[in-house]
């Protein structure tokens, strides 16, 4: 039974959400995958040349993939645009993993590294894919928090919430690869690696707000609560994942 609903869930999803899902559980499989290598190599898991970035982002990505794929279904917008900006986050997802994967399987730096031809090339994708990536998650945010978002008053509180602070990520992401790159140029590449990530901390736990408050209201309302409690639920949650990321901020700026 459990198979045959899930059979038709996927037949009822769009063709470029099915892609999306199905990319994004590849590069969730990726991710594993190189956690495996990491194992069997006995490599370092911290440090600009190791196995964590590709294990790390082929996990972030493939799951925030599968998570933009589903709660955009919520929004209130056009199927055309929506399906160019999925297909469009679905392609920079591959891209910027595949640049770190490249990067990690040559045993060279992926980020800020401009060092040889090959690498100038992939850290230059690199950042491009980041400004496409900011693009289409902003434009889907603004959507979200004027309102314009289809559900019971719990699941619109989750997913205003959620862009809300999937924005944050964005901001802490693009600040980190800013000072990156600045340190890179002016100071010298092993201080831009130490130092540029400081804010990872609060970049990743805003990151999946996304996910988690949407899901809660979802799981809340399939186990049949009422709305007033699944938005009291919804709101305190949301409430604790702020704090959460408060917490992360303050590890990450000290």
């Amino acid at each position: 039974m459990t198979q045959v609903v899930a059979a038709a869930r996927l037949r009822a999803l769009r063709p470029v959400e099915r892609v999306a899902h199905l990319v994004g559980a590849l590069l969730m499989l990726s991710g594993v995958v190189h956690f495996g290598v990491f194992l069997a190599d006995d490599g370092p898991w911290e440090g600009p040349v190791s196995w964590r970035k590709p294990t790390t982002f082929g996990l972030s990505f493939g799951l925030t993939l599968i998570t933009v794929a589903w709660v955009t279904r919520f929004l209130v917008m056009s199927p055309r645009p929506r399906a160019w900006l999925l297909g469009v986050f679905t392609a920079d997802c591959v891209l910027e993993v595949a640049g770190i994967t490249v990067q990690a399987w040559r045993r060279v730096p992926s980020h800020f590294n401009t060092s040889t031809p090959a690498s100038r090339a992939i850290a230059t994708a690199l950042a491009l894919g980041g400004a496409v990536l900011v693009v289409v998650l902003v434009s889907f945010a603004v959507i979200a928090l004027r309102g314009r978002v289809r559900g019971p008053s719990d699941l619109r509180l989750a997913l205003r919430a959620g862009w809300g602070l999937l924005l944050l990520t964005l901001v802490t992401g693009v600040a980190m690869v800013a000072k990156g790159s600045i340190l890179y140029r002016t100071q010298s590449p092993q201080i831009a690696y130490e130092t540029a990530g400081s804010l990872k901390p609060v970049h990743g736990v805003a990151l999946h707000a996304i996910l988690v408050l949407p899901l809660l209201a979802v799981v809340l309302r399939a186990l049949g609560r009422p709305e007033p409690l699944r938005y009291r639920a919804v709101r305190l949650a949301t409430w604790l994942y702020i704090l959460a990321t408060v917490i992360a901020a303050v590890i990450s700026l000290t």
